[in-house]
């Protein structure tokens, strides 16, 4: 997309330092709001790992109402020490710091040099008028306001007083609806040993949430959550325009194009990026990436250039690479509306740097190994995955520490949607020795172990049932995400989300999902919508009330299980007083077990049984051995529910959910139920052929031994 633009302009004066640029303005085509505008600069020590930086921030009050403070997210204070929240959480998670000795370069900091007030410029409209506002005329004073004496430390989330991840300045006047004000500051990080995706691995960096970043204003007041870590991010929208000074031997990549680079007398280079209309930034560094490009060109979406920053062992794969960031932007853009931007940065990260599969505006990183045949999933599944992050993180832009799921779960659906349509079916992949055995019928591809193709479904593995069922009562999804327990907090945002969603894809129709989705999309891109806005437009869409739905699969943590409890099929003929003919009653005794004409008719009841609190609409499939089925409907809401029917076959089968249109089910095992077996083939084939793979395996374990 084309955007015009009126430039947020902040020069540097003798020495480097930033200053006050003219007067900042907002283009009334802009798609977003753009009151958050970052001039940054920072110098990169490789051999300290120390970042110093600069900002000038330029922020105008959306609400109706003022304040007096400005909150700021400190994120890499997350490894200052092990007494913050993160790290607490993190070894509850049992991830990063899990049974870890941290030393010395694990540890990280992020300290404020100076914080002054610049400028402050009244409102010019009304605050209604100010959503696509002209120009603010930011007034510079006569000399900076020092504001270090009223920095403070809050944290509004568990009390952790050793948090230092918020921080918050008092200003000596409030900022009133409309109003703008003007910051500059300044600070030092030191780099950690990749955490939590950001940080350095030898001479490899990836630079992620690196500078002090504004929280959101709200109607409520400042939301500014301190760092969890299961949770991700939330900011306004706004203009970036940021210098980045490193040794000269290094290839960078960054949120937004890349501009002129300036090589500099001490070895170093800065490196000029400019980004429009995003909530972030973030950039990579190392000598050893091969710079490659490559263009999206899809008839009915603009065009997009793609830039891949690989690692030369991976070199093979750019082309995978590449046609997995054009399946998202393909199919996401069909179905939901297309990519804003001109520019994607996909990133390779190093082996080892734990720095793969996460979104940042314009730029993802993927994640592969050297030995990875297609079909398993990788690179593919997960360069769909945080390519298709663009779209829901990066436009739609939701609250990530209170409701992930509005990004996380949209995106896990639609990744299995778009990963199945482009590629088909994943295969079962298992590796031995960190070498990959795909699952396909004849020899492996790398090692001497055979065993059955198996394909894994878009429905069951595409949207994690599996990961979903361990934690499937853990939280009700409405709560605040960074409440979540921290184990369990990605399978209800990412497989919850997703299950719940190919639920109602199924119960809907893909057609009307699929509107559901586009609405929600176009409607609220650059605008931080809530679960309230999406089960809005879904309501909207359908035509239908699904409060019912709602209220259960994100307002509680219902388990959803049918099951068969009884199936049955018997010879009948009626006995006892039955009507007759005339109306009367009429008394049939009980035919002798020595007839020899056994009865015609078959008696077959079947009962249904919710096993679990959750309700939902089910059909129940009776299949008969003349091939006859019969279906019933029941709305799920009872506890058991008993079906008959009478006719001249004998019931085979009975099936609740024969479609699997509840793929919320936890477990679908019990959902049918055989009369009798009429042949022990499949079971003596399947058997045979696993108790060949079994001896295969165990022999080439012999070999390694």
């Amino acid at each position: 997309m084309r955007i015009s633009t009126v430039l947020f302009l902040l020069s540097l004066v003798a020495g480097g330092s930033l200053r006050p640029g003219p007067a900042w303005s907002q283009d009334i085509e802009a798609p977003s709001q753009r009151n958050a505008n970052y001039r940054l600069e920072a110098r990169l020590d490789p051999e300290a790992k120390i970042l110093d930086g600069q900002m000038v921030l330029v922020w105008r009050n959306l609400q109706d109402q003022p304040t007096s403070e400005l909150w700021f997210h400190l994120y890499w204070n997350a490894w200052r020490n092990n007494r913050s929240t993160w790290l607490l959480e993190d070894r509850i998670r049992g991830r990063s710091t899990a049974g870890k000795d941290l030393g010395a370069e694990d540890w990280a900091f992020q300290r404020i040099d100076f914080i002054e007030l610049l400028s402050e410029t009244p409102a010019q409209r009304p605050p209604a008028q100010t959503t696509r506002s002209t120009d603010t005329g930011t007034a510079p004073q006569t000399s900076p306001i020092d504001l270090m004496s009223s920095l403070r430390f809050e944290a509004p989330d568990d009390g952790n007083l050793e948090d230092r991840t918020v921080m918050v300045v008092t200003l000596p006047r409030p900022v009133e609806p409309g109003g703008t004000v003007e910051i500059r500051l300044g600070w030092q990080s030191k780099i950690p040993k990749t955490f939590a995706r950001t940080g350095f691995r030898g001479d490899f960096y990836f630079i992620a949430h690196w500078f002090p970043k504004l929280g959101v204003f709200e109607e409520t007041g400042w939301n500014c959550h301190q760092f969890h870590s299961a949770t991700e991010f939330f900011s306004d929208y706004g203009v970036y325009d940021v210098e980045l000074t490193v040794p000269d031997d290094l290839i960078l990549g960054a949120t937004g194009r890349p501009g002129e680079i300036h090589a500099n007398e001490d070895g170093t280079s800065t490196h000029v990026f400019r980004a429009q209309d995003v909530h972030g930034f973030a950039w990579t560094a190392s000598p050893h990436y091969l710079d490659l490009s490559a263009r999206f060109e899809e008839p009915g979406l603009p065009p997009v250039d793609l830039r891949l920053l690989l690692q030369p062992e991976h070199e093979a794969q750019a082309q995978r690479h590449f046609e997995a960031t054009r399946t998202a932007l393909k199919y996401y853009g069909t179905w939901y509306g297309p990519y804003p931007y001109d520019h994607l940065t996909i990133v390779d990260p190093a082996y080892g740097s734990g720095a793969g599969g996460m979104e940042y505006p314009m730029l993802f990183t993927s994640g592969t190994r050297r030995f990875n045949p297609l079909g398993g999933g990788s690179p593919e599944g997960v360069t769909i995955h945080e390519a298709g992050h663009q779209f829901w993180y990066g436009v739609v832009g939701n609250n990530e520490f209170e409701h992930a799921w509005l990004d996380e779960g949209l995106n896990t659906f639609s990744t299995a949607r778009a990963y199945q349509a482009a590629y088909g079916e994943r295969r079962f992949l298992k590796r031995y020795l960190g070498l990959p055995k795909e699952g396909r019928r004849g020899r492996g591809a790398f090692l001497p172990v055979t065993f059955p193709q198996i394909s894994m479904s878009r429905q069951v593995f595409g949207n994690r049932l599996n990961r979903f069922r361990k934690s499937a009562t853990s939280d009700d999804q409405s709560t605040p995400t960074f409440r979540y327990y921290p184990s369990t907090a990605s399978s209800i945002s990412y497989s919850k989300t997703s299950l719940w969603l190919a639920t109602l894809e199924r119960y809907l129709g893909w057609d009307t999902l699929q509107q559901i989705l586009s609405t929600f999309y176009r409607r609220f891109s650059f605008r931080h919508p809530k679960p309230e806005d999406f089960f809005s437009v879904a309501e909207e869409v359908a035509g239908m009330d699904l409060d019912w739905y709602f209220d259960q699969v994100h307002g509680g943590s219902q388990v959803f299980d049918y099951a068969i409890g009884r199936a049955e099929s018997r010879p009948f003929v009626p006995e006892g007083y039955q009507e007759g003919p005339d109306g009367g009653l009429e008394f049939t005794a009980n035919p002798s077990p020595d007839a020899e004409d056994p009865p015609d008719n078959f008696r077959s009841e079947v009962v249904v049984q919710r096993k679990g609190d959750g309700v939902f609409p089910v059909e129940v499939l009776m299949t008969f051995e003349d091939g006859s089925e019969i279906r019933h409907t029941w709305d799920g809401q009872g506890r058991w529910k008993l079906f008959t029917e009478e006719g001249p076959s004998k019931l085979v089968s009975a099936w609740v959910d024969p479609d699997r249109i509840l793929l919320l089910d936890l477990d679908f095992t019990n959902n049918s139920r055989a009369i009798e077996t009429r042949s022990a083939l499949p079971a003596y084939k399947w058997g045979s052929r696993w108790m060949i793979w079994l001896q295969d395996l165990l022999q080439t374990f012999a070999f390694f031994v």
